[in-house]
């Protein structure tokens, strides 16, 4: 049995998340929940973080360990108030991103579960 990564690597790669992230990024833009959360002018640096985030966690890519250590995921987001609400339309716009892109349905079901037990780690409230 394939595990998530290599479903991912084999169905996705690393030009397939780029191009999912860059889809869920241009929704958050103008998302009235979660655009706020985002600094307009670092808008491109956190759709970096979270391309070089997936690629590190699904593919194996050292980028982001290089750039910035450890992910300490809670930590980074607990400036961030985060409860059910922002947790499911992170979820609804990342899952848009997927369809938008063409993300395959044997990708989608192993990825959607893997956002969705981020996604609610996240939770802070």
């Amino acid at each position: 049995m394939e595990t998530l990564e290599q479903i991912v690597a084999r169905g996705l790669g690393a030009d397939g998340i780029n191009a999912m992230v860059a889809a869920f990024y241009r929704r958050v833009a103008g998302d009235d929940l979660l655009g706020p959360m985002y600094p307009a002018e670092d808008m491109e640096g956190a759709e970096e973080r979270l391309a070089d985030f997936l690629r590190f966690r699904l593919l194996g890519d050292p980028v982001y360990q290089f750039k910035r250590g450890h992910p300490r995921l809670r930590m980074r987001h607990m400036p961030f108030a985060i409860g059910e609400a922002e947790r499911d339309r992170w979820m609804d716009l990342m899952v848009a991103a997927m369809e938008e892109t063409g993300v395959s349905a044997e990708v989608k079901e192993v990825l959607v579960p893997f956002f969705a037990q981020v996604a609610d780690f996240m939770r802070n409230r």
